[in-house]
């Protein structure tokens, strides 16, 4: 009752502090509100004109109510509070702190309303015009933001550059790419001299799919600031987008003019490896690496990439570099570096890499890794005792290694351990999403259907809206070919929700195949296997195509599937069954 008595006094001495600013002083608002086009705020002469506020007992009511709900981890109705004062005060600085509130609390009616009153109030400040542009591209509204945006780039100033460049990152994500085109073709009409105006011009009309637009304005911008790399990466962005020799051609002749220029050799180190041109790309990062030996990134990448190659040393060469070069997440590095240990054959080495991970982000994943490679020496009962042993900071971790324990006991086929460290888990968090699926999934496997059914149940009541587990009950019912309709509508529900997953269709696939409507049954099969060419999809398939008659078809399927998956069950049964 102490400490609470006093949060209030703390808090009432404040707001006394703030009223007294208000009824005796006139000051510009000097912190920008939380958006972006940062710039440096011109403050008007005389400051907004605050009001002269009695501190009332409705407005420390609402004060309070305000900044407990903040304090509560409730910003919605801490914005509602902030808003409504903000109205009834039609002070600017609490106009400001409800544009913030608002902004924190993601909700975007209110912000604006708080960022217009205070514009309103305080015509002169240019962080509410800032945020009220925020509010309107942040809703999808680029046109509507033109007028505000005009005013603040009116002033030709050292800025201006920046700003146009910060406009231009802010609607990368806004939906109607020709609003946002038109939105900065009309902002950059005065600008014809500017080279960042051209720009954010030629990378609107980019993403609108005006790549002749997009090239002639780059061809402006070429003029007024030559061999520009933000301009070349754009240009090569463009001439590559379908993976054509132009845009490489480009990048190699601009690279041997400017062999220096990070910025475009890093975008074509990029595209050579979203190409899969691996030891092209991996030669551009260790360029990039001798130009700045310093910079762990590259070496991260360079790691990276020689993992994927199989090439163990090198990539051991360079994680350890990129530890050396104090990469910002050195649990990461830890846990590649344990990979490759584990890839070589040195599991001592793998295990001090995993051990070394301090805790922080990666630490949890590093004992799991930890714990499976003492699982896979042989030693489950020491690597179960390792996962209780690690100390966790929340619940959430400590299902997570309860999964981690669980998986090792499933790959050591001990189904029932697996259903009863679920269980007993599950039976402190009876509402564990996460906890139900899985235990649900280990009861299925025991054929305890009544347990499957009523833990799939519990959480779809809880979410009615999990595919996965409309799926697994779906495919269930269908799979033991009772209750076909309440299957076919639990799978119904589930591809709305998730209309391309493979699981999900090979499930709609095989319940159709139940029903008897084999041409719909290839269909959805047929779908589920060219986007994840998965083992039982293939059993699934080549049964349906067998029963049509299409023998060939269906040995051919088996047989590929059965090259790649030698020991799959499905597989073995299903090839068993249709000789």
């Amino acid at each position: 009752m102490r400490s609470s008595v006093f949060y209030v006094a703390l808090l009432t001495v404040s707001l006394l502090a703030s009223s007294s600013a208000m009824a005796t002083s006139a000051t510009a608002d000097n912190a920008a509100a939380p958006v972006a086009l940062t710039g440096a705020a011109k403050a008007s002469v005389t400051g907004p004109v605050l009001p002269k506020l009695e501190l009332t007992n409705q407005i420390l009511y609402q004060y309070l109510v305000a900044e407990i709900a903040l304090q509560r981890g409730d910003p919605g109705l801490a914005s509602d509070a902030y808003l409504d004062l903000a109205m009834a005060t039609r002070d600017p600085r609490i106009a400001k702190r409800a544009t913030e509130v608002a902004l924190y609390a993601k909700k975007g009616p209110a912000a604006e309303s708080a960022s217009t009153l205070w514009l309103d109030l305080d015509p002169q400040s240019e962080n509410a015009r800032r945020a009220l542009v925020a509010v309107m591209l942040g809703s999808g509204q680029p046109a509507r933001a033109l007028p505000y945006l005009r005013q603040l780039l009116s002033v030709h100033s050292e800025n201006t550059p920046v700003e146009f460049m910060q406009l231009g990152a802010m609607l990368a994500d806004q939906p109607d790419k020709i609003a946002s085109l038109n939105l900065v073709q009309a902002l950059a009409q005065p600008y014809p001299d500017l080279p960042e105006a051209q720009l954010v011009v030629a990378q609107a009309a980019a993403r609108a799919g005006q790549f002749d637009l997009a090239m002639a304005q780059l061809d402006v911008v070429d003029k007024l600031k030559p061999d520009w790399q933000t301009a070349a990466v754009l240009r090569f962005e463009i001439l590559g987008r379908n993976g054509g020799k132009q845009g490489v051609d480009f990048v190699e002749g601009y690279l041997q003019r400017h062999p220096d220029a990070k910025d475009v050799r890093l975008a074509y180190a990029r595209y050579l490896l979203n190409h899969n041109d691996l030891r092209a790309s991996r030669r551009q990062f260790e360029a990039l690496a001798n130009a700045s030996p310093d910079n762990a990134d590259m070496q991260l990448a360079i790691g990276l990439i020689s993992l994927r190659l199989n090439d163990l040393g090198a990539a051991n060469d360079a994680f350890v570099k990129a530890l050396q070069e104090n990469y910002g997440q050195p649990g990461v590095v830890q846990i590649y570096l344990g990979q490759v240990a584990e890839a070589r054959n040195q599991d001592d080495v793998a295990a001090k890499w995993y051990r070394a991970v301090a805790p922080g982000p990666q630490f949890i994943a590093a004992q799991i890794r930890y714990a499976t490679l003492l699982a896979k020496q042989g030693h489950l009962a020491d690597a179960r005792a390792s996962l209780h042993a690690v100390k966790v900071d929340d619940d959430a971790q400590r299902i997570e290694l309860i999964q981690a324990e669980a998986d090792l006991l499933r790959d050591a086929h001990d189904d029932q351990a697996v259903y009863s460290v679920l269980g007993a888990a599950l039976a402190t968090r009876p509402d564990s999403l996460i906890l139900l699926y899985d235990h649900a999934m280990a009861a299925e496997r025991l054929n305890h259907l009544t347990v499957m059914e009523t833990d799939l149940r519990h959480l779809l009541a809880l979410q009615p809206d999990h595919a996965q587990a409309l799926n697994a009950l779906g495919y269930t019912l269908a799979d033991r070919n009772i209750r076909l309709p309440e299957a076919l509508s639990l799978l119904n529900q589930a591809l709305k929700l998730a209309p391309n997953d493979a699981y999900i269709l090979d499930s709609m696939g095989w319940v159709q195949y139940r029903v008897g409507n084999l041409p719909l049954a290839v269909t959805y099969l047929t779908r589920a296997y060219g986007s994840m060419p998965d083992p039982e999809i293939a059993a699934h398939l080549g049964e349906v195509l067998w029963v049509q008659g299409k023998h060939t078809e269906a040995r051919q399927l088996w047989q590929s599937a059965l090259t790649a998956s030698p020991k799959n069950q499905a597989l073995l049964d299903v090839t068993a069954k249709f000789k």
